[in-house]
C-alpha cells in the first residue's frame, strides 16, 4: 500500500477509535500498536514499551504532574474563592465589577495552578452564585467563568505548553513569557465585554423597572467599606507572592522549569497548611488522590500520543503530509490559516493535549519552510486551542461549568460563551497583525532567538 493510503486508513482507524467511545489514550495507543503490527518489523512490537519510555524521558515532562500537584493544592482550598471576594471588594465600583472580578480571579487563578478545568471549578464554584445572586443571567455567568477558565492553557505555568515546547523543540522559558502578552489581552477583552454586557442587561432590568416598579437584583450595588477591602488581602497575597516567586526563580536562572515546578508544589503545600490549616492525612488526601489521577490520566494520554506519532513518522505519513502541503504552495498566510482551521476541526473532538502531539510532526515542517516564528505560533494554536475548550461537542470547560451550576441549562452555556470564542478570534487577528503582543517580552527578557 502506498504512503498515501496507510495515512489515510491511519486517519480513518483513529476516527472510528475515537468514536467508539474508548478513552483517547487507549485509543490512540490501540491505532498505533495495530499498525506497527500490519506494517513495521515484528521485532517492533516488542520494543513499544522502549519507545514509549525513550519518547517521555524529558526532564521538562517532569514539571507537569508537579505543576499539577500546585494546581490541585490550590484548588483543593479555599484560595480561589478568597481570591475572588478580595477582588470583588476592590472592583465593585466599577460597573459589572462583579464580572470583571471573576475574569481577573480566573486569570490570576489561573496563573498559580496552571489548569483550565481547576480554575473554572474553584472560581465558578463562588463566582456564578454570586453573580447568579445579584441578578447576572446564567449564560453570562457561565460564559465568564468558561472563557476566564481557558487562561489556565495561556498564562504559565501551562501544561499545554511545556508539551507544545517540547514537541517543537523550543525553550520553555521563552513560550511561558509569550504567552504573558496576549494572555493580558484576553483578559482586557474578557473584562470589557463584562463591562458591555452588564450594562446591557442592567438597561433591560432598569426599562423594566421605570415600566412596572419591579425591582432586579442587577440593579442593587454593593458597598463595601476601605476596612473590609483590606482584610480581605492577607489570604490572597502569599498566593500572588507565590506566583511572582515562582517566576523569579524561573526568569532569574536560578532553577530550572522542573526544580520550579517542584518548589510551587511544595510552597503551595506550605500555603494551605499555615493559612488554611490543611496539613492533616486526611485534609491532603483528597490534593494527592486528584494529582495521581489527573498525572496518570495526562502522562497515559501524552506517552500514547508520542507512540503515536513515533508510528506516523515511522510509516512516513507525517514527512508525506508536511510534503505536501509545501508543494501546495500556499501563500503564508493561507497556510497559517489552513491549519488554523485544521486545530479548530479538531477541537471539535480532542483535547488541546493530543492535538498537540498528534499535529506537531506534520504542521511545523511547512510552518518553518514560510519562516514563521514558532515562539508565536505555539501562542496562536494555544489560544485557537482554548476556543476548543468552550465549544461543543466535547468542550471541557462548558462540563465542568454544568457540574458547578447544574441549574443553568446547557443551551444558555453554550451561548454565554460564544461571544468569548469570538473574542479570541480577534485576539488571533490581533496577534497576526501585531506579532510583538508576544514577542516583545521574550525577546526583552531572553533576547532574540531567530524563531523558527
Amino acid at each position: 500500500m502506498t504512503v498515501f493510503g496507510i495515512g489515510i486508513s491511519y486517519g480513518l482507524a483513529t476516527l472510528f477509535a475515537m468514536f467508539s467511545g474508548m478513552p483517547i489514550a487507549f485509543a490512540l495507543g490501540a491505532v498505533a500498536v495495530v499498525f506497527m503490527a500490519i506494517y513495521m518489523p515484528a521485532a517492533s512490537l516488542d520494543t513499544v514499551t522502549q519507545n514509549v519510555y525513550e519518547e517521555m524521558a524529558s526532564i521538562t515532562l517532569l514539571s507537569i504532574p508537579l505543576f499539577i500537584l500546585k494546581g490541585a493544592a490550590i484548588g483543593k482550598s479555599r484560595a480561589g474563592q478568597d481570591l475572588y471576594s478580595a477582588l470583588h471588594a476592590w472592583l465593585h465600583r466599577v460597573p459589572g465589577g462583579l464580572g470583571v472580578a471573576n475574569v481577573f480571579a480566573c486569570a490570576l487563578f489561573a496563573a498559580m495552578a496552571g489548569s483550565s478545568p481547576a480554575t473554572c471549578s474553584a472560581i465558578g464554584s463562588a463566582g456564578i452564585p454570586e453573580m447568579r445572586k445579584r441578578g447576572y443571567s446564567g449564560g453570562f455567568a457561565a460564559g465568564i467563568i468558561a472563557a476566564g477558565g481557558t487562561l489556565g492553557i495561556l498564562l504559565p505555568p501551562s501544561i499545554t505548553m511545556i508539551l507544545f515546547a517540547v514537541a517543537a523543540e523550543k525553550s520553555l522559558g521563552r513560550l511561558f513569557l509569550a504567552g504573558i502578552g496576549p494572555g493580558l489581552l484576553l483578559v482586557s477583552l474578557f473584562g470589557c465585554y463584562a463591562v458591555f454586557r452588564f450594562r446591557k442587561e442592567y438597561a433591560m432590568a432598569r426599562a423594566v423597572y421605570d415600566a412596572t416598579g419591579k425591582d432586579a437584583a442587577i440593579l442593587q450595588r454593593d458597598e463595601f467599606t476601605m476596612a473590609e477591602r483590606f482584610s480581605a488581602l492577607p489570604r490572597v497575597i502569599p498566593f500572588v507572592l507565590l506566583l511572582t516567586g515562582v517566576m523569579i526563580a524561573l526568569y532569574g536562572g536560578y532553577a530550572t522549569p522542573s526544580e520550579t515546578a517542584g518548589l510551587g508544589g511544595l510552597l503551595a503545600l506550605g500555603l494551605i497548611a499555615v493559612i488554611y490549616s490543611v496539613w492533616k492525612p486526611s485534609d491532603l488526601s483528597p490534593i494527592l488522590k486528584s494529582t495521581i489521577r489527573e498525572s496518570t490520566m495526562l502522562m497515559l494520554i501524552i506517552g500514547m500520543s508520542l507512540l503515536y506519532s513515533y508510528v506516523m513518522s515511522y510509516l512516513h505519513i507525517s514527512q508525506s503530509a508536511a510534503e505536501a502541503i509545501v508543494a501546495m504552495h500556499l501563500p503564508r498566510w493561507e497556510l497559517l490559516f489552513a491549519i488554523l482551521v485544521m486545530v479548530i476541526v479538531l477541537g471539535f473532538f480532542l483535547p488541546p493535549v493530543s492535538i498537540i502531539l498528534m499535529t506537531a510532526p506534520i504542521i511545523l515542517p511547512p510552518l518553518r519552510a514560510a519562516e514563521f516564528d514558532i515562539i508565536w505560533f505555539g501562542v496562536v494554536m494555544t489560544i485557537v486551542m482554548e476556543m476548543g475548550l468552550i465549544h461543543p461537542p466535547v468542550g471541557l470547560n462548558i462540563f465542568v461549568i454544568r457540574n458547578v451550576a447544574p441549574d443553568i441549562p446547557l443551551s444558555e452555556v453554550i451561548w454565554g460563551t460564544l461571544p468569548f470564542v469570538l473574542l479570541m478570534m480577534f485576539a488571533v487577528l490581533m496577534l497576526c497583525f501585531f506579532p510583538e503582543i508576544s514577542t516583545w517580552l521574550p525577546n526583552l527578557v531572553m533576547g532574540p532567538d531567530g524563531g523558527r
